[in-house]
C-alpha cells in the first residue's frame, strides 16, 4: 500500500483571489480545465500526483476545505482503515477514480482515492 499524492481543496468565497494569488503571485502552473475565458469557475494547480483545487462556493458546492488522499489502492486502504477503527464512507466512483470519505478529527473532511482500473 502505497501514498502516491496529496491534494488539498477550498471551495470559499475567496476562491478567485485565492487563485490569482497561487498562479499570478507565486507563479505556480495552472492546469488547463478547457472552462475558456469568462467568469472564474475554478483553479488546479498540479504538482506531480499531487495538486491543490480552488474552487468558489455556491449553491451546490458549500464552503470546505479538504484533504485528499491519492493512494495506490482505495478499496485495500478503506479494509486498513476500517481494521483501525474507522469508518469511511464508499466507494463512490467519480472522475476516472474510486474514492472513499472520512471526517477526521476536527471536522476535516478527507477523503482517499485511488484511479479506477481499466
Amino acid at each position: 500500500m502505497k501514498v502516491l499524492g496529496i491534494r488539498y481543496c477550498a471551495v470559499t468565497k475567496d476562491a478567485e483571489a485565492l487563485a490569482r494569488f497561487l498562479g499570478q503571485g507565486l507563479g505556480l502552473p495552472e492546469m488547463d480545465l478547457g472552462m475558456g475565458a469568462g467568469k472564474f469557475s475554478g483553479a488546479v494547480f498540479p504538482a506531480g500526483e499531487s495538486w491543490v483545487e480552488i474552487w468558489p462556493e455556491g449553491p451546490q458546492m458549500p464552503a470546505t476545505t479538504m484533504l485528499q488522499i491519492v493512494v495506490d489502492d482505495a478499496d485495500a486502504w478503506a479494509a486498513r482503515a476500517r481494521q483501525g477503527g474507522l469508518d469511511p464512507k464508499g466507494p463512490t466512483d467519480a472522475h476516472g477514480e474510486r474514492i472513499y470519505m472520512l471526517t477526521a478529527p476536527g471536522g476535516l473532511a478527507m477523503s482517499f482515492q485511488s484511479k479506477l482500473k481499466a
